[in-house]
Parts: C-alpha cells; sequence; structure tokens
C-alpha cells in the first residue's frame, strides 16, 4: 500500500484501453454529423478529447469557463466553443439551448471537468470538500441530467472521466478519491437505467498523464500558513508544498482520448475502461481493488474459500468475454 501513496501523494490521478476500433463518423450535412459535448475542454484530457474528436470529423461543442480558452476552442475546425461553468445551472440551460439551436442534436456527452485539492481529513477545509464534490460529483449530475433528453434522442452515449483514484486513496487525497468512488457508483446506477433507452455509459479511468488539474490543486491547497505550521502534519504540507505541480515529465493523455473513442462510437462499449501508462500502475489498481475483496472476506460468518473465489472470479470473466 505504501506505493499507492507515494503514487496519490505525488499526484491527483486523473483511464484504459489498448487496441481501440470505432466508427467511422457521419459524412453528409451539418445535421447529419454526429455531435458530441465535452466538459472541461481547455486543458489536458478534455482538450485532448476535443481535438482527437474534431480531427475524426466529428462536431464538439467544447465547454470551458474562461475567454481565452474558448476563443482557442474556437479556433479549431468542427468544434463550436460554449461557456459553460457545471457549477452553475444556468450555464448548462444555456449550453443545452445553444446544442439544440445548432440542429445536430446531441449523440455524445463526456463528463471530463474536473478539480482537485489536498489535505488531512480531519483538518481540510468544509468549503474545499464543497468545491471538489460541486464539480466532480454534482456537476456530473448536473449536465448528464440536463441533457440526457438529447441524448436519449440520439440513442448515444454517456462517458464519465474517473480515476484509478475512484479504487484508490491515500493520504491528503481522500476528499479527491470520495469523489471519484462517487462516480464509480453513479456509472453501475446509470447504465442500466438508461438501456431501456438504448444509452450505452462508460466510466473511464485515467492513470498518471499530462494535465494542469496539479496545478490548480496546488492553488487550492494555499501556502504554509500559521495553522499548517502547528499542524501534527505540518512536515506532510511542507513536502508537498515544496514538491513540483509540474506534470509535464508524464505522457500526453492519447489513450485516455482513444478509450473515450471507443466509448463513444464502437459497437460493444465496455462499462469500464482502466487506461494507465504502464504495468506498476495498472497493479496497484488492480491490486486495490483486490485486496478490497480479500478484506470484505475476511473472518465473517459467510467467507468463502480460496477455491471459491476463483471460480467467482473465471465467471465474471468469462461473463465479460462474452459480452465482447
Amino acid at each position: 500500500m505504501q506505493t499507492i501513496f507515494r503514487l496519490l501523494s505525488l499526484t491527483i490521478v486523473l483511464l484504459a484501453a489498448s487496441t481501440v476500433s470505432f466508427a467511422e463518423p457521419d459524412s453528409g450535412d451539418a445535421i447529419s454529423q454526429k455531435a458530441v459535448l465535452v466538459t472541461g475542454a481547455s486543458t489536458g484530457i478534455g482538450h485532448k478529447i476535443t481535438e482527437v474528436l474534431a480531427a475524426n470529423g466529428y462536431f464538439v461543442y467544447a465547454g470551458a469557463r474562461k475567454q481565452k480558452d474558448l476563443d482557442a476552442l474556437n479556433e479549431i475546425e468542427n468544434v463550436q466553443a460554449i461557456r459553460l461553468d457545471v457549477t452553475i445551472q444556468e450555464e448548462i440551460d444555456a449550453a443545452v439551448k445553444t446544442v439544440r439551436d445548432g440542429g445536430r442534436g446531441l449523440y455524445g456527452l463526456v463528463n471530463n471537468a474536473g478539480v482537485g485539492s489536498g489535505g488531512p481529513l480531519i483538518e481540510i477545509d468544509e468549503k474545499d470538500v464543497q468545491w471538489m464534490f460541486d464539480v466532480n460529483v454534482f456537476g456530473v449530475f448536473r449536465v448528464t441530467q440536463t441533457f440526457a433528453p438529447l441524448i436519449i434522442q440520439g440513442k448515444g452515449r454517456i462517458v464519465t472521466i474517473g480515476s484509478i483514484a475512484g479504487t484508490l486513496s491515500g493520504p491528503f487525497y481522500g476528499v479527491y478519491s470520495m469523489t471519484k468512488h462517487s462516480i464509480e457508483a453513479y456509472t453501475d446506477a446509470l447504465a442500466p437505467e438508461m438501456e431501456r433507452f438504448d444509452v450505452q455509459v462508460s466510466v473511464i479511468e485515467p492513470g498518471n498523464y499530462r494535465s494542469e488539474i496539479s496545478k490548480s490543486g496546488r492553488a487550492r491547497m494555499g501556502a504554509m500558513d500559521e495553522a499548517k505550521e502547528k499542524s501534527p502534519y505540518a512536515e506532510d504540507y511542507k513536502r508537498r508544498m515544496e514538491g513540483s505541480a509540474d506534470r509535464s515529465q508524464y505522457k500526453d493523455p492519447d489513450e485516455v482520448a482513444d478509450a473515450a473513442m471507443h466509448a463513444l462510437f464502437d459497437e460493444q462499449p465496455k462499462l469500464r475502461y482502466m487506461v494507465v501508462p504502464n504495468r506498476e500502475e495498472a497493479g496497484w489498481t488492480i491490486g486495490g481493488a483486490i485486496q478490497k475483496v480479500v478484506q470484505l472476506n475476511q473472518e465473517q460468518e459467510h467467507s468463502f474459500s480460496r477455491d471459491e473465489l476463483i471460480d467467482m472470479l473465471d465467471k465474471a470473466m468469462g461473463a465479460t468475454a462474452s459480452n465482447r
């Protein structure tokens, strides 16, 4: 578990497909061109997904908050920028009107907008907790609920960018992990609810890729004030404030965009896509999930034997394979 904690201490992790295939975009006039809304499209994963979708001939409504980002997005072919703060219902409603007025309908929704900050759970300010949940959880809830009629009409796809932090957690990033755990539960409930409308739902769980989330999290965490200096976690705060928030050493999130394309357009999208840059991060994540299974099963009245657990695993793997 120490390696997991080191991972989460270094960075908030924000996906997993190896070889992906997807349908070609519709050709013809604008009305037949499939449209996708991407929230948080100004930087990082959201921007990469926007670029890949547009380059493949799909029309992208790209959500962003700042005018300079909106202007830059509008320079990309097949992209129309929309001012969209996922915490403001009025802006979400205005975005729906923009999409309806565009006449293309809406085939896909990519819930990407997300934020992060850090701090020990017994000290972190409640306002920071509310802020992260407002964007990462309620933002997804608001946008999906508001755009659902358009997605249902188009028998389309809903994709949410979660994180391997939805499976893993550790010191100083508990609240961020709490929000991503919520997205896991949200996806598990939304997917069967949308089946009756022929709408497919997926969650993409990235590991460490290049993004701006650490910079915004560091800014939110603030400087070493007097309260932090007197905290029993003072040395932890100091290490984190002195450490780099630069994520340029990580790979560009091309694999995340590939997974989004698969989830949006493949005939058999997956419910979950764990997308990580190396086998080590895959091991941390799968190992963390297995550890939870072991803990659930440990010394309780209805514990299963090792052979019974392996039989369950084989059946689950078989069921997943038959759905491909």
